[in-house]
């Protein structure tokens, strides 16, 4: 029994890279936990989703094909589903949502008594985030512009434009700036709108009344509103995602797996489902919602399982399969896994 040489299992795999390297997508099965009187934590069936955001208690998913899908609490049209038109990112606030297109143009829809739903006209947003009842969205300029609310100051946007990151909570607001501080603005009677003043955050996330920050070396930063440890983040450095609710937190680590805290679990949400292969992770009120990698098609050669036939796949059938099996024929490599 002979096994492929060295070169021509490169070969094989130098070929089959660069025919299935169009295949290299990222999209889907949602899962939802927590609070469900609504049925916000309730997704619709599929594995093709792309993107996902929660409202108060209402919560949104974009589609492989285009269509925004919305379900839970639709008093006001917040969760409405919306036709195909090349959406990018969603975000939801208390009763409304918001869209961002691939042209940089904004949608929005529900409850409108603060104009929350009603974006500027402009066509070159890049990010979008909605809080209680206002919005921030980030130019390509680098910029921020809000609209909605402003009762505590909260969309009384910095004029800066050197702006990397945004994230609306509840009342108040954050923004990352490209040398990794934060700037806050907002509601502050807690200090949720106080960052601390590092220079090495790179990315955010305001609840509703504490906030998240990931730092450059994996490890997360939390400060406001502190009870039931919802500022107190877990130890580690793998983390590569955060998201802060109302009364818990999310983060995923870098082996696709989420870890949650705060809150007295009440309605479960601080227990998020086990394993690996997440890519995205939504908190808000007391729900969530994650997005967990599912292939929609079976790759031959795919065997690490993310949905591409690579370098990485390559990598693990050499460890594998450079065994000369007529010497040891009874190597366990032998046979291919």
């Amino acid at each position: 029994m002979k096994r492929l040489s060295y070169f021509a299992i490169l070969a094989m795999a130098i070929l089959c890279f660069l025919a299935s390297a169009a295949y290299a997508i990222d999209q889907g099965q949602v899962y939802g936990w927590g609070l469900n009187d609504q049925g916000q934590t309730t997704p619709p069936a599929g594995t093709d989703f792309i993107a996902i955001a929660t409202g108060s208690f209402h919560s949104l998913a974009i589609k492989s094909d285009g269509w925004i899908i919305g379900w839970g609490w639709n008093d006001e049209g917040q969760a409405a589903s919306q036709a195909p038109a090349d959406f990018i990112a969603v975000t939801a606030g208390w009763k409304h949502s918001l869209a961002l297109k691939s042209d940089g143009s904004i949608v929005g829809w529900g409850y409108n008594g603060f104009g929350q739903a009603t974006p500027p006209a402009d066509t070159n947003f890049v990010a979008i985030s909605a809080g209680n009842h206002h919005n921030l969205a980030l130019k390509s300029d680098g910029s921020i512009v809000a609209w909605g609310s402003n009762t505590s100051g909260q969309i009384d946007a910095p004029a800066d434009t050197n702006f990397i990151a945004i994230s609306a909570g509840n009342n108040h607001s954050l923004a990352l700036k490209s040398d990794g501080s934060i700037v806050g603005w907002g509601y502050d009677a807690i200090g949720q709108a106080t960052p601390p003043a590092d220079t090495n955050f790179v990315a955010i996330s305001a609840g509703a009344a504490h906030s998240l920050a990931l730092t450059s070396d994996g490890s997360i930063v939390g400060w406001g509103y502190g009870d039931s440890g919802l500022t107190t983040p877990p130890a580690g450095t793998d983390f590569i995602a955060i998201s802060a609710g109302g009364t818990h937190n999310l983060a995923l680590k870098s082996d696709g797996s989420i870890v949650a805290w705060g809150g007295d679990n009440y309605f479960g949400q601080t227990t998020p489902p086990a394993g690996k292969g997440f890519i995205d992770i939504a908190a808000k009120g007391s729900h969530s919602l994650a997005l967990k990698r599912l292939c929609p098609y079976l790759l031959t050669g795919d065997v690490n399982n993310d949905c591409r036939f690579d370098f990485l796949d390559f990598a693990e059938m050499t460890f594998n399969w450079l065994v000369d099996c007529s010497l040891e024929p009874l190597d366990p490599a032998c046979e291919p896994r």
